[in-house]
């Protein structure tokens, strides 16, 4: 005697197939983030621990400015 499989059964073991193949991928996934994490932080820390050229120009520039509205100076307070 066979015994006929319904839609019902056959959807239900392609979602079960779909999830596994999909779980891996998650895990992996996470796994890969959460070995990334201490890397990016202390990247990000150190970039924040640094001062770029832009903004070491920048700040000179501002100094500069201020010195001239103190006092001026030929030299440096040129337009």
């Amino acid at each position: 005697m066979t015994r006929m499989i319904g839609a019902r059964t056959i959807g239900g073991i392609a979602l079960l197939g779909a999830g596994a193949l999909l779980l891996p991928g998650c895990v992996a996934k996470t796994a890969y983030n959460a070995a990334r994490l201490p890397v990016q932080a202390a990247s990000k820390t150190a970039d924040w621990a640094t001062v770029s050229g832009d903004e070491a120009d920048r700040a000179r520039g501002r100094r500069l400015r201020e010195k001239c509205q103190e006092r001026y100076d030929a030299y440096y307070c040129r337009d």
